[in-house]
């Protein structure tokens, strides 16, 4: 504060507010009584106001001196604004500053900021005054009753774990299911009395705890006396009393902080926090009340129970399976998922529906909007991370997210949905994962993926830019849809793989399942998106030299050839094709392409005539490296001879359909006998010709990417008619196996051993090379790295591990590099207690 002494004053001026008059009158009452004056006149009191007002004033001219801009800059010429002619001149307005902006705030928009982080919590208060305590303090309250113990129950073999069916998770918290009862015992410093004594069991989460939210729960013993959460007293002995306690059934799904508070005429006292005392609250598929009841035991286990699982792959003739440790109960898992929600900044309050839990999800999984979990990749370069090949199961990326808090490196459709699967079994959420083989991914939003061929019939890659998935994978959820009318709740599709944006992110449904096969399309969220997958039609057309199109052949069973997952309690697979569609040509199907055109959705109505001559590739079982031959059947369906100029493309190709480079092209010219027809038998004999296509090994192993797939696609031109013959095949070649070996005679907590060996079938050298290797309940996950593995030559790999729970289990396996991706190994054990 500034002080500036006047020459008309002894006193110093310490200018700070507006009643300095009335200061001023005082201090020259104190002159008075100091000279003897008994009062102060009007006169004096006039004359003393002015003098000192005209002190006062000489202060403020001293305090704007010393603050003019012109003494701090001599040079600067200074404009008084009161001055009539001085002119403001415009000038640049400053740089926003740089870097990124900060976080937007809820400041100045809501009295509280919005709680969205299960991890942050408040303080409750130890004692909570009920008014202001007296100049001693509070008296003693010794005398009325406080808590000296609260027991959790929350050992694996008590009660609450396994009635909640949450023994497996490895966590030192009680984890409970909403909608059921579990139990805690309190000890008190005296028998407890219902009659005088009151207390209550207190649930929070979240930084903003508050009653009407849902983010505060007391709850009482008595039955007058009840909240959304039930209570009562199921035992009592001596000082201890043991309350049953039942969440509601649509209550917040995390991590709650438990108090015991006990109401004094004071005040309530309560237990101060302790960790022992947070426990974990999941949806419940066991409960009718939950949104997410399954009411299938058998389902109902294998979609929440379940750590092992098969996700199915490859082509449609020819599918693989790929093994996969959800290891949704491992240590640290459970964390990571509710990290995920708090790193989406999703509101707490949220967080007991699963439509929004999921949808949210969807978007969190990838990383391409919101800093998610996993990173996309599907260039065939995985520098700087882990092959989407390599990966045994979702612990890993879990715990390597919630630790580093950055995205993961590096995953496709099948590592989205399976991490995507371990995020909705372990919050309780049954969950399966799907494969859709011929899977569209259009580019334009209608229900057409568009082959473009010339005039001559050979395939434009450069104009064709729709895409078909060789397969595509996504996860399918059970809930009810209080949105959506009845009838539309059950199974729902749900996607995490980055692929088209929705509502401004990258995320897929919730889509009902039957909204899909009734097209519904209209139905929230993504149907037609879904739709468009199982149901597209693949339309060639030919394109002319003047750039118009005409469709000359339209395949509609071609897409959605087969919806697969894996059957509940066994290792076989299940057709679920049925789910999503009804048959090929049905009149169901037809009403169905309808209803999705009314929709917007837009299909071919042109029906080509079919040519007279049918091309046939068959299915072949190939190894990587080896030589074959491809054999083209062309069969005439007509009584003339045909002539064909055709064009034979072989090219190395992704899973998702997009050309990586071509390494066969061939143009034969086919003639074909007309049909001979026999008086006796009344029917034709096909004429038919095989064009045999020799491929060499060297002339695809240099260009193969992961998952080794060859596309062949054969068109041509029927000169006599004019009509466009197409047909297209998938080849993927197999890998070589892993042999996983594991000591007989297993035990639980006594050591055993697991063996991996792995022979170089090639002539040249495998560098780079990773191995992986885990199994659910007895080995987390571990790797070895091998700087070289020379053609011909072997390796092996043992690893000593101890069982942590009995039951049957499968110890699983990969290897990858970048010469050889996906190569795989399992071994099947069982564990005794």
């Amino acid at each position: 504060m500034l002080a500036v002494r006047t020459a008309c004053c002894r006193c110093t001026l310490a200018v700070r507010r507006p009643w300095l008059h009335t200061w001023v009158y005082k201090q020259k009452q104190r002159t008075h009584r100091r000279s003897g004056s008994s009062r102060l006149t009007p006169a004096d009191s006039s004359f003393s106001l002015q003098l000192h007002l005209r002190c006062v004033h000489s202060a403020l001219q001293q305090i704007r001196s010393l603050h003019s801009p012109a003494r701090d800059h001599p040079h600067r010429t200074v404009t008084s604004m009161s001055d009539q002619s001085a002119t403001p001149t415009p000038s640049d307005p400053p740089p926003p500053p740089p870097g990124r902006p900060p976080k937007v705030m809820n400041r100045g928009r809501t009295a509280v900021p919005i709680a969205s982080s299960n991890s942050e919590s408040t303080d409750v208060p130890e004692f909570e005054h009920f008014g202001v305590p007296g100049p001693r303090g509070l008296p003693p309250l010794t005398e009325y009753l406080d808590i000296l113990d609260v027991d959790m129950m929350k050992k694996p073999n008590e009660s609450n774990k396994m009635n909640h069916h949450t023994t497996l998770y490895q966590s030192d918290s009680l984890i409970v299911r909403r909608g059921q009862e579990f139990e805690v015992k309190i000890t008190f410093n005296r028998p407890f009395n219902s009659a005088q004594d009151k207390f209550a069991v207190e649930f929070v989460i979240g930084s903003s705890p508050q009653y009407s939210k849902g983010t505060y729960i007391p709850v009482f013993p008595t039955k007058d006396r009840q909240s959304s959460w039930a209570g009562h007293i199921t035992n009592k002995s001596d000082n201890t009393i043991t309350m049953g306690i039942t969440p509601a059934a649509n209550c917040i799904v995390g991590k709650y902080h438990m108090y015991v508070a006990v109401a004094t005429p004071y005040g309530i006292r309560r237990t101060r926090r302790d960790i022992s005392r947070d426990l974990y609250i999941l949806f419940n598929p066991w409960v009718a009340d939950d949104a997410v009841f399954l009411d299938d035991e058998k389902e109902r286990d294998e979609c929440v129970m379940t750590e092992m699982g098969i996700i199915y792959h490859g082509a449609y003739d020819d599918i693989s399976e790929r093994n996969w440790n959800y290891g949704q109960f491992n240590y640290g898992v459970l964390d990571a998922c509710l990290y995920i929600m708090d790193r989406s900044e999703m509101p707490i309050t949220n967080r007991g529906d699963p439509i929004k839990v999921t949808r949210k999800a969807s978007a969190m999984l990838n990383s391409r909007d919101d800093d998610g979990v996993l990173v996309g990749s599907w260039s065939g370069d995985y520098t700087y991370g882990v092959a989407p090949t390599s990966w045994t199961g979702s612990t890993d990326i879990l715990l390597s997210y919630a630790s580093s808090k950055m995205p993961v490196c590096y995953a496709q459709c099948w590592v989205y949905a399976a991490v995507f699967n371990t995020f909705l079994r372990c919050l309780g959420i049954p969950s399966r994962v799907v494969t859709n083989f011929f899977s569209a991914h259009d580019n334009d939003g209608n229900l057409k993926t568009d082959i473009i061929l010339d005039e001559n019939g050979r395939i434009d890659r450069h104009r064709t830019k729709d895409s078909i998935w060789n397969y595509h994978c996504w996860n399918e959820c059970y809930m009810s849809r209080p949105d959506l009318p009845t009838g539309f709740g059950g199974w729902q599709v749900v996607d995490a793989t980055p692929q088209e944006t929705s509502d401004g992110m990258y995320r897929c449904g919730p889509a009902s399942v039957q909204a899909i096969k009734h097209g519904q399309i209209c139905f929230p969220f993504d149907a037609a998106f879904v739709f468009a997958e199982v149901n597209s039609d693949v339309v060639f057309y030919s394109r002319k030299k003047d750039g118009t199109m005409e469709p000359v052949k339209v395949n509609r069973t071609h897409i959605g050839r087969l919806v697969l997952t894996k059957n509940p309690g066994d290792l076989t697979r299940r057709d679920i094709t049925n789910q999503y569609k009804f048959s090929e040509g049905s009149a169901e199907e037809r009403t169905v392409l309808e209803k999705a055109e009314e929709y917007g959705c837009k299909r071919e109505k042109s029906n080509p005539a079919l040519a007279d001559v049918d091309l046939v590739l068959p299915t072949l079982e190939i190894s990587v490296g080896d030589d074959f031959e491809l054999s083209v059947e062309f069969i005439n369906r007509s009584d003339q001879e045909r002539t064909m100029d055709t064009y034979i493309s072989g090219n190395v190709v992704y899973y998702t359909g997009v050309s990586s480079s071509e390494f066969l092209f061939r143009t034969p010219t086919v003639e074909i006998e007309p049909n001979q027809k026999r008086a006796t038998l009344y029917f034709y004999i096909l004429q038919t010709v095989k064009e045999l296509v020799s491929v060499q090994s060297k002339s695809y192993m240099k260009q193969l990417v992961e998952q080794a797939n060859l596309h062949f696609i054969v068109t041509g031109k029927v000169n006599e008619t004019g009509q466009i013959i197409t047909a297209m095949k998938v080849v993927t070649l197999r890998n070589p196996k892993l042999s996983v070996e594991v000591s007989s005679g297993g035990k639980v907590n006594e050591e055993m051993m697991a063996t991996v060996q792995f022979t170089n079938p090639f002539t040249f050298n495998l560098e780079g090379v990773y191995i992986h290797m885990e199994g659910p309940g007895v080995m987390l996950p571990k790797f070895k790295y091998y700087s070289l593995i020379p053609g011909g030559s072997s390796l092996t790999w043992t690893e000593f591990f101890t069982p942590q729970r009995s039951g049957s289990t499968r110890m699983i396996a990969t290897l990858d590099c970048p010469a050889l991706r996906q190569v795989y190994g399992q071994a099947t054990i069982t564990i005794e207690p």
